[in-house]
């Protein structure tokens, strides 16, 4: 499967799947790119202090806070980033996956879970260098699509 029938694939997923297994999903995979090993190569000075307080609060309540909270934090980051152009990949990655999570939670728009679930493919794309003419040929990428698939089919 190359890497646009992928997107196209998930895309279908995410407009398919009901509220359940939408929202497990979402959940599932925003705590999958928020988890603390994705800015193991981040240097401190990248982010203001404020910011990086900020981010370790969302990152560590993001299922537990609603979408107001999350934008004021991510506003907070937003403001701290002291870097240009030039951010740690997983400091992009967090910071992605918690603005498309506050998207969903604000509007319950299935595009935030469409881009979470992109987020999370480059994010395994990043450590394995996926081939875009046969992008599950690796077994972590192979995996990856296979729980998006389980998460987003899943039915009650």
């Amino acid at each position: 499967m190359n890497y646009s029938e992928l997107e196209a694939d998930i895309l279908q997923l995410v407009v398919a799947a009901d509220e359940r297994s939408a929202r497990v999903f979402g959940e599932e995979t925003v705590t999958r790119l928020v988890r603390p090993g994705l800015l193991r190569y981040a240097a401190q000075d990248e982010l203001a202090e404020d910011a990086w307080a900020a981010l370790t609060t969302a990152r560590e309540n993001v299922l537990t806070i609603g979408a107001a909270e999350l934008g004021r934090l991510l506003s907070t980051v937003y403001d701290g980033i002291l870097v240009e152009d030039d951010l740690d990949s997983g400091v992009l990655t967090t910071i992605q996956a918690l603005a498309h999570w506050q998207g969903y939670l604000e509007k319950n728009l299935r595009g935030e879970l469409y881009e979470l679930a992109v987020r999370s493919i480059e994010e395994v794309d990043h450590e394995v260098s996926a081939d875009l003419d046969d992008f599950l040929a690796t077994p972590p990428m192979a995996a990856e699509y296979a729980r998006i698939r389980r998460l987003l089919s899943a039915r009650p």
